[in-house]
């Protein structure tokens, strides 16, 4: 059965200064155009890694959209897109550091403008497991289409995952209106970062990270994502740090932790590991923050990763 996220679907103009970027000053650097959005990411990489994908969301009635849809289509995904003609195609403006960080611009394109009756009620009630993330939840539009999409692919069965995607709108909105927010949104797993950890939680620790925001979702499994460090898993009965491959210097880590959400929620929902889908999704991500994009071509590393015992089900 297919797996399915709801969201955002944009191009990403990535950004590498090779110098300071100082006030009215000016300086080389690299530019580049790449398909993006944390939701289609996660459903790109599903596929990516062997299992049934799909995508909901929306992109403008415009040549940026006809691309970008195009694009995910190759990635082998199954999608319900909405074409607004009074709204653009979503971008996001990535700056990378030099050490592979990145700080982002969003603009409130078409895919700010997705609602409720515009979503493929058929397909949300066959699906297996939907995820969500927080950039759906921020502002609404179109966070009361995120939350019925979940509503009704829970009532159908499906499992639903849940990335809080943004520390810094966490911390500006605050913990407490983001709890209002995330009420009524059925949680299943849970795919913060640390920085998202510590803005819900209050705590800096991961285990008592992860613990705080199980107690907070109960019953989901929380997977909170540490970067070079791996991560923590935990559930009911398992409480582990997986440690993270050994890296160079990161060269943009934009969309890594939209492959480990695609690589886990493949690998888990196919075997029911959560060890061996938390080691696999560390891998994923790793070779992503190597690379410029949430979504750069598959390489024979990768192909060397995806057919490795388990990789694909």
């Amino acid at each position: 059965m297919i797996i399915m996220a709801v969201g955002d679907l944009v191009w990403d103009v990535l950004v590498k200064p090779d110098g300071l970027l100082l006030p009215g000053g000016d300086t080389t650097g690299s530019i580049k155009l790449a398909p993006g959005g944390s939701a289609a990411n996660v459903a790109a990489w599903i596929a990516r890694c062997g299992a049934y994908a799909g995508f909901i969301g929306a992109v403008g009635a415009d040549v940026f959209g006809d691309l970008i849809v195009a694009d995910l289509r190759q990635e082998g995904v199954e999608t319900h897109i909405v074409r607004l003609r009074h709204s653009e195609t979503g971008v996001v403006l990535a700056l990378i550091d030099r050490a592979g960080q990145r700080s982002m611009v969003t603009n409130r394109g078409a895919d700010h403008q997705l609602m409720p009756d515009m979503l493929p009620e058929a397909a949300l009630r066959a699906c297996r497991h939907l995820h969500v993330t927080g950039w759906s939840l921020f502002s609404d539009p179109p966070r009361a289409a995120a939350l019925y999409a979940a509503q009704i692919a829970s009532a159908s069965g499906a499992t639903i995952s849940f990335d809080p995607a943004s520390y810094q709108i966490i911390r500006e909105i605050g913990r407490d209106q983001f709890d209002q927010i995330t009420a009524d949104l059925p949680v299943d797993m849970l795919f913060p970062n640390r920085d998202e950890g510590q803005a819900l939680t209050g705590e800096r620790d991961p285990q008592a990270i992860a613990a705080a925001l199980r107690e907070r979702f109960p019953g989901a499994l929380a997977a909170l994502k540490l970067d070079r460090d791996g991560c923590v898993i935990m559930t009911q009965t398992l409480a582990m740090h997986i440690p993270g491959q050994a890296i160079d210097a990161p060269i943009d880590t934009t969309g890594a932790g939209d492959a480990f959400n695609g690589a886990f929620l493949a690998r888990y929902l196919a075997t029911g590991d959560a060890l061996a889908a938390a080691r696999f999704a560390n891998r994923i991500g790793a070779w992503v923050a190597q690379r410029t994009g949430a979504r750069p071509p598959i390489d024979d590393e990768l192909q060397r990763i995806l057919q490795e015992p388990g990789s694909q089900q």
